[in-house]
């Protein structure tokens, strides 16, 4: 893929108009092994996101995950994929048009930082419409280096000298917890669940180490909570996660609750406990009726479907539990839509905008 000039050399609107470009992961293109394989190639070659010295990644991908994965994961795509395309796409185009109605005036782009509408398409697509400062909004409600940190990265090399900003984490925003909780408590007073599973991507414990050091010492991935959020663990993932569970029991009243992380890999210490382990668990202890949420994705797509929405519920069964039932993503809800605008409101009055 040929990246685009930075929007430095094209921007000449002497305005100063503003707008704002919304990034997620991405999403292949199709459910067929090539679209796939070019996508995980592309994703997994991010060195930010498998962080081994180049030698050793390069055989992984190489050797390992892209001669049998795609195929794999093909079929995986084709439980979830829609009769219009990518589930993710699809919610995050809706979130896309929803926060454009509550900014007016403002021009809104979706980029993915994998995949297909590339970063450098939607930044020409705000160029096109005189922007010359664009705000970065990336749709991770947790910060983690291999999501927000590489999605900022690859902006700001594409932004080049432009005029630029970016919001912060948004996984206490209350918008945001309410519109979680909300959708929790409806699936809880449906479904009459015994428990709830906050389930959070994963990441290698080694990742989470280098953003916060004390909190997760002694851990090793284990269940023991991260202690409250302060200046040492503030961009601690683990912590965040934690922290947004507890932020979502409270506002939709969960007495009963257990965060947990999915999507690990095998040969490497990822935090813990583990989502697939915890859903055994708790029906092996006579939970019948559980609720689960996945608080790090704000789009439904392959990780909340298929990963929980399938074969998590499938583990629980087996396990000896009736259902488990998935809480759907903040996808475009209007009081996550208001909360993504109230937040990008404040972080323009905050730069004296």
């Amino acid at each position: 893929m040929t990246a685009a000039p930075a929007l430095s050399q094209h921007v000449t609107c002497p305005s100063g108009r503003r707008g704002v470009l919304l990034v997620n992961v991405g999403t292949p293109d199709a459910p067929t092994a090539p679209a796939v394989r070019r996508y995980l190639r592309e994703f997994l070659g991010d060195p930010r996101v498998i962080d081994l010295p180049a030698p050793g990644r390069w055989l992984l991908l190489n050797a390992i995950i892209l001669p049998f994965r795609p195929r794999r994961s093909a079929r995986a795509y084709e439980q979830i994929w829609t009769p219009t395309g990518s589930p993710l796409l699809l919610h995050s185009k809706a979130q896309r048009e929803a926060l454009a109605e509550r900014l007016p005036g403002v021009p809104v782009a979706l980029g993915m930082r994998y995949g297909n509408p590339s970063l450098p398409a939607a930044l020409e697509e705000l160029r096109t419409q005189g922007v010359s400062h664009v705000t970065l909004v990336p749709l991770y409600p947790q910060y983690a280096g291999a999501t927000t940190g590489t999605a900022e990265d690859a902006f700001r090399t594409l932004m080049g000298d432009a005029a630029h900003s970016i919001t912060s984490a948004f996984f206490q925003e209350p918008g945001f917890v309410k519109a979680v909780a909300s959708k929790v408590r409806a699936v809880v007073n449906a479904t009459q669940a015994q428990a709830v599973v906050f389930s959070y991507h994963g990441l290698p414990v080694r990742q989470v180490k280098q953003a916060c050091t004390a909190a997760c010492d002694g851990h090793q991935g284990g269940a023991s909570a991260c202690g409250p959020l302060g200046e040492s663990n503030a961009r601690c993932y683990r912590a965040q996660c934690f922290a947004t569970s507890r932020a979502i029991a409270r506002e939709g009243g969960v007495a009963s609750g257990v965060t947990s992380f999915q999507s690990r890999l095998k040969g490497t210490g990822w935090l813990g406990p583990h989502t697939d382990e915890t859903v055994a668990g708790l029906a092996r202890q006579g939970v019948k009726r559980a609720a689960i949420v996945c608080p790090s994705f704000v789009a439904d797509c392959l990780e909340t479907l298929e990963e929980i929405g399938q074969r998590a519920a499938h583990t629980f069964q087996a396990a000896g539990g009736d259902a488990l039932t998935l809480v759907p993503a903040v996808n475009d809800d209007p009081t996550f839509i208001e909360a993504l605008a109230t937040l990008i409101r404040r972080h323009w009055a905050h730069e004296g905008a």
